[in-house]
């Protein structure tokens, strides 16, 4: 077989992209997000004897080894925001009503999506807006002939504000039926609230109207937070593999990989990120990787979180302002990405009017290099750089408070493949590390936060047509709190997946004769406690699950 092994995966690609693009328009730091399909106690497993030689028409429902939503001891009160069986592109459209019997103040309110489907089908992404606002960026796992359930957990406690009135909903998991693909998505969503407490949440949650802003007058700290999907255009979904456009290679991008999200405020840069890798449930031209465990974030997107709180004193004068977010290294003109954005603000309750101004913004010069090298193995190597550094004051009923916001991020990678495209690996890193000092409410409080993503892989078609992925990825973060220059909190996290999987290309699914062995352990440790979990899946069958903690 000749044919490259990227293009088998950009025919799920397009399909998927095609889906999001259809739909139109996509943490808190406090967020906590757990995909999963089972209990939170551990699941159980197969004994060796009842693993299957290869795949067969069914397997294991998917599960994750992140944490489900810790819920609080509390009454509840349920809402079921969306009921729908998706076939196409037509969004699922309802009213939410807030719940009655527990309050408008809640100590927690935790988002649940439940789904099944059956048959042949591509993984799907999609949204669920209420009033406008993003409240999950999903995607869905590739079924079983047999059919799978599977579910989506998150915290959504920030929403608080909208969540107090009544809106419209939408959703839309844009998918395709027909003779081939035969999958209906059938799924539920509902927010969850619980009574206690009430929860330290944002005053306002808004969205832009017409690309502007319009902040309260009073508002003292804003944060923006962007659902950041490379889901559109083909090649942008997989854009870590993307190469310059004199190396000959199936998805080309002007300069290369590197990407970076970017907000701007009235046309000043306002914030930088790094975005997210994240592989699709049919990702790396071998949907058997991912049957039962994803890779990190595939089915609750976390969003990329910008503190414009040094911006504030000139969004404070009740005017609407530009917010612009964009990608840097995508083609011009070219689609791509879907950049929906969420601005939480806390207001001061004492004061109608915090003025104040930008201090600072300091870019550093942005590094985008990439180097092809031709030869029976051609490599494109490429390092990014980038920082920014803004600072700026309000003078709120507590005195005045001074917020810095530095920013960090690094990338460097290295993509090897031969012609054809039939040996194609990449070993990559990305960094996003960023401190944020509030300096003026008594001593200093500064958080530090480093983040950090891999992916090493290598998927070989060889002269058998046994095609052959072999993937590791990584998730990590820490975040380090301190005030006064001492101490306060930390926390780390580490969640690692990887996966070795084969089977015959371009043949039906029951000539394939897959075999695959995939894992993740996820690690969160720090000064609330530890958290370690770790599963192992063979042909499709939950093999290991293990707590340490």
């Amino acid at each position: 077989m000749s044919r490259p092994v990227i293009m088998s995966m950009l025919a799920g690609v397009i399909l998927v992209a095609s889906a999001l693009l259809g739909a139109g328009p996509a943490p808190a730091a406090t967020a906590s997000v757990a995909a999963r399909a089972s209990a939170a106690s551990t699941a159980p497993v197969a004994r060796s004897s009842d693993v299957p030689a290869e795949f067969g028409s069914d397997w294991h429902d998917p599960v994750t080894a992140a944490p489900p939503v810790a819920r609080p001891s509390a009454p509840s009160c349920e809402v079921t925001l969306a009921e729908a069986q998706f076939r196409d592109f037509t969004p699922y459209k309802g009213t939410y009503t807030p719940p009655s019997g527990c309050g408008d103040r809640w100590s927690e309110v935790v988002l649940r999506l439940e789904g099944k489907v059956k048959g042949r089908q591509f993984d799907r992404l999609g949204y669920l807006h209420v009033g406008g606002v993003e409240i999950l960026r999903t995607s869905t796992p590739e079924p079983s002939p047999d059919g799978i359930e599977w579910s989506v957990e998150t915290d959504v406690t920030r929403y608080s504000d909208t969540f107090r009135r009544s809106h419209d909903v939408e959703m839309l998991i844009g998918n395709v039926v027909d003779d081939t693909y035969t999958g209906v998505l059938d799924v539920k969503a509902t927010l969850t609230f619980y009574a206690g407490r009430p929860a330290v949440t944002p005053d306002r949650v808004l969205t832009l109207k017409d690309g502007t802003l319009t902040t309260p007058r009073n508002s003292e700290r804003v944060i923006a937070e962007v659902y950041a999907t490379g889901s559109g255009g083909g090649c942008e979904e997989v854009w870590y593999l993307t190469v310059p456009d004199a190396a000959p290679y199936s998805c080309k991008a002007d300069n290369g990989p590197y990407r970076e999200v970017q907000i701007e405020v009235d046309g000043r840069l306002a914030g930088i990120a790094e975005p997210f890798p994240t592989v699709w449930t049919g990702g790396w031209s071998n949907p058997f990787l991912w049957y039962v465990i994803p890779g990190p974030r595939a089915f609750a997107v976390k969003p990329i979180e910008y503190d414009l709180t040094p911006f504030a004193g000139l969004l404070n004068d009740g005017l609407p302002h530009r917010i612009d977010v964009s990608v840097v290294g995508v083609p011009e003109g070219q689609p791509g990405w879907s950049l929906p954005v969420n601005v939480l603000v806390r207001q001061d309750a004492r004061r109608g009017h915090v003025s104040g101004a930008l201090l600072r913004a300091e870019a550093g010069d942005l590094t985008d290099s990439s180097t092809y090298t031709p030869g029976s193995e051609h490599r494109v190597e490429t390092a990014g750089r980038h920082r920014l550094t803004v600072a700026g004051y309000l003078d709120t009923s507590h005195g005045r408070v001074v917020t810095t916001v530095s920013r960090t991020l690094a990338n460097n990678s290295t993509h090897r493949w031969t012609e054809g495209e039939n040996t194609d690996g990449l070993e990559a890193t990305w960094s996003d590390d960023e401190v944020v000092t509030v300096d003026g409410r008594g001593p200093a409080t500064t958080t530090r936060t480093r983040r950090a993503y891999t992916m090493d892989g290598t998927t070989t078609l060889g002269a058998d047509d046994r095609l052959r992925t072999v993937l590791t990825l990584g998730d990590q973060a820490s975040v380090a709190e301190e005030s006064g220059g001492r101490p306060t909190t930390w926390s780390r996290l580490d969640d690692t997946y990887t996966g070795d999987a084969t089977y015959t290309a371009g043949v039906p699914r029951d000539q394939r004769h897959a075999v695959a062995t995939t894992s993740e352990r996820y690690r969160r440790h720090g000064s609330a406690g530890c958290y370690d979990r770790s599963l192992v899946t063979v042909q499709g069958t939950l093999t290991q699950d293990r707590a340490r903690c």
